[in-house]
This record gives structure tokens, C-alpha cells and sequence, in this order.
């Protein structure tokens, strides 16, 4: 789905509503040279409501229909979340569907039943990664850092999600705060998702079938 970008950006706004199943987010992608301590001890400063580390699974799978609308699911399995995902292809990750069902803890990681069921819409690729998640919350927005990596690559990244978005504007504000105050801001933003860094035969796989140009 094209989200339209709203206020400063020059497009109109999006209602409150229509962003519900809509993920607004800045990725940074760091260098050696990155100082994580003084990032770490910038965010503690700000007083989040409570943080967490952990170890996740992700299971992404392209499917017939996924390479034709723009989409990958995700499968997440970690010690807080279990999920099933549809997140949007687009030429920017900044504004993106993302819509996720809960599956629970109750039954494992049901990674059989999560196979069966992508098998029957078509999967033409699948991949895995892992990654150890840093992440501290606060009312409006969640700061995450994370090493990322699959056998043959790996990444670190920076993340700032915003969780109150009345508005496409109130989202973007709430990011550059935490960017200014976490020393981020005016560092190079990543365009590019997670499984297009480290999957890169995604972007001919999609652009193969007709979802020319987007970043996943």
C-alpha cells in the first residue's frame, strides 16, 4: 500500500485511523566507527518506561501473490512475541503496512503449521535470520538496537518506531525527537528493510515479478 506523505513532506495528511495497521519507522545502519555506549547511555537518560533484550527468530517468505501486490510475511518467534506478519514492499521503509496476527505461546513456535500454510499461497523464496534485540520503550515511541545475521552476513542497526501516531506528523515529530536527543540525527538514514541487507537476491526476485524498484 502507497501511504501518502503528509505536512513538511508536501502531501496530505493521513487520518489517524487509516494508520492503525501502518508501521513508521527510521532505520540507521552503523559503521565500526558508531559509539554505542554514549548512544546507550543517551537513550537510558530519557527515562524509558522499561527495556528489554532478546533473541529473535525471523522467517520471511515471499509468495506468488506477495511478488505480484508487494508483500512479505513474517514469521516471529521470540521469549515476548509470536507473530505472523504481512509487511509492505516500498521504495522507502519509512511508511509501511504491517499488519500481525498473534499466534501465541501456547502451542510453540507451530514453525510446521507456519510452513503449511505459506506453502499453500505459493512460495517462491524463504529465508532466516536472527537477531539479539536491545530495546527500550517509551509512551510514544520504541528505540531498538540489534545485531542482525544470517550465515552468510550480518548487520547493526538502530531503529526508532513510533507507537502513538494520531497523525502521520505527530509520528515523524516524535522520531526526530528521540533521533536529536539520542545524538542520531543527521546521520544517513536507511532506506532499505532488514531481509533486502541481507537477503540481497530479493530485489531481482521482486522486480522479476513486476514490483519494480521497491525495498523491502
Amino acid at each position: 500500500m502507497d501511504v501518502t506523505r503528509g505536512g513538511a513532506h508536501g502531501s496530505p495528511s493521513v487520518p489517524a485511523d487509516e494508520l492503525r495497521f501502518t508501521e513508521i519507522e527510521h532505520k540507521y545502519v552503523l559503521d565500526e566507527g558508531f559509539d554505542l555506549a554514549r548512544f546507550r547511555q543517551a537513550v537510558s537518560a530519557l527515562g524509558p518506561i522499561r527495556t528489554s533484550t532478546v533473541d529473535v527468530r525471523d522467517r520471511y517468505f515471499l509468495t506468488e501473490a506477495g511478488r505480484a501486490r508487494g508483500f512479505l510475511l513474517r514469521h516471529r518467534y521470540d521469549a515476548e512475541l509470536h507473530h505472523l506478519t504481512v509487511k509492505a514492499l516500498e521504495s522507502d521503509t519509512e511508511v509501511r503496512v504491517e499488519v500481525n496476527l498473534d499466534l501465541g505461546h501456547h502451542a510453540g513456535d507451530q514453525a510446521a503449521q507456519v510452513d503449511a500454510f505459506a506453502n499453500q499461497l505459493g512460495v517462491l523464496w524463504r529465508g532466516s535470520l536472527h537477531k539479539t534485540l536491545e530495546v527500550w520503550y517509551f509512551p510514544d515511541c520504541e528505540v531498538v538496537y540489534y545485531e542482525a545475521s544470517t550465515p552468510a552476513r550480518a548487520v547493526r542497526c538502530i531503529e526508532f518506531e513510533a507507537t502513538r501516531k494520531g497523525s502521520l506528523e505527530e509520528a515523524r515529530a516524535t522520531l526526530e525527537r528521540f533521533e536529536r536527543a539520542t545524538g542520531v540525527a543527521g546521520m544517513a538514514r536507511s532506506r532499505r528493510s532488514l531481509p533486502q541487507l541481507l537477503f540481497p537476491e530479493l530485489d531481482d526476485l521482486c522486480s522479476r515479478g513486476g514490483v519494480g524498484g521497491v525495498l523491502l
